[in-house]
């Protein structure tokens, strides 16, 4: 995914647009990355399509839990459904983009100028 030119916000310019408009899908999709259950579940869905039941074994969660979680995800379009008898089968819906954003999450985390005196990942880091 390409990232577009920022917008310039001119006071005096009627063609100014909202920004946060034009920032709402990037957080709602951030806020989607940003629990860690649902990034343990793309991360074991990175190793093939698992079914609910086989999720919540791999992640010792509630299965309403791990419903709650692959329905956001879906609705994020970060993953795909379909039926397999009385199964649902999960799969993520763009690996290869998943894989660049999450590997560049990682690189911005272990690079740099370095997030270790972020307050908000104090304890988060391994």
């Amino acid at each position: 995914m390409a990232m577009t030119s920022p917008v310039i916000d001119n006071e005096n310019d009627p063609r100014s647009v909202d920004d946060a408009a034009l920032t709402a899908p990037t957080a709602a999709l951030f806020r989607a990355l940003g629990e860690p259950a649902r990034l343990t579940m793309l991360r074991h869905l990175f190793t093939g399509e698992h079914s609910v039941r086989e999720l919540t074994e791999h992640l010792g969660l509630a299965q309403s839990t791990v419903s709650v979680h692959l329905a956001c995800l879906r609705d994020c379009g970060l993953v795909t459904v379909r039926q397999r008898g009385r199964s649902s089968i999960y799969a993520i819906a763009d690996p290869g983009r998943l894989a660049t954003l999450v590997g560049a999450a990682e690189d911005l985390l272990h690079g740099g100028a370095g997030p270790d005196g972020c307050a908000h990942l104090a304890g988060v880091r391994p």
